[in-house]
């Protein structure tokens, strides 16, 4: 699932000047297929990066087999939020935009970071 390039990425609301949470990146097929299916608990999201050319259906997320509840962010080629959803095991979403990457995150972190549609996010650095 991890980037072989990089490790965790830190993850920041621009916007807002504040921290949302540390996550691991998929971007081949197999990592985003995968995704945090069967987890039990989760240490750190995951940013899904979705091939570029994809409509808002290609960017749809589906939460089967997941075990655990998850905010989801979808953010443009910009990295801006263009919408925001927390959703439960066996939902299904389709964002309200295309999506270049979507943010899995463990429930609340919607809420304790005031993240919202319109917001600049950044996840460049790794955490240390």
């Amino acid at each position: 699932m991890q980037n072989n390039k990089t490790g965790p990425m830190l993850i920041v609301n621009k916007t807002k000047g504040t921290k949302l949470d540390g996550a691991e990146i998929a971007d081949s097929f197999f990592s985003r297929f995968r995704g945090l299916m069967l987890k039990k608990n989760l240490k750190r999201g995951l940013i899904l990066k979705i091939p570029a050319g994809r409509g808002r259906r290609g960017s749809a997320i589906h939460m089967f087999f997941m075990r655990i509840p998850l905010d989801l962010v979808f953010l443009d080629e910009e990295k801006i939020v263009v919408d925001t959803v927390s959703l439960k095991p066996w939902q299904t979403y389709t964002p309200k935009s295309p999506s270049r990457y979507v943010i899995e995150f463990k429930t609340g972190v919607l809420s304790e970071s005031s993240t919202e549609i319109g917001d600049k996010l950044d996840f460049t650095c790794e955490m240390t």
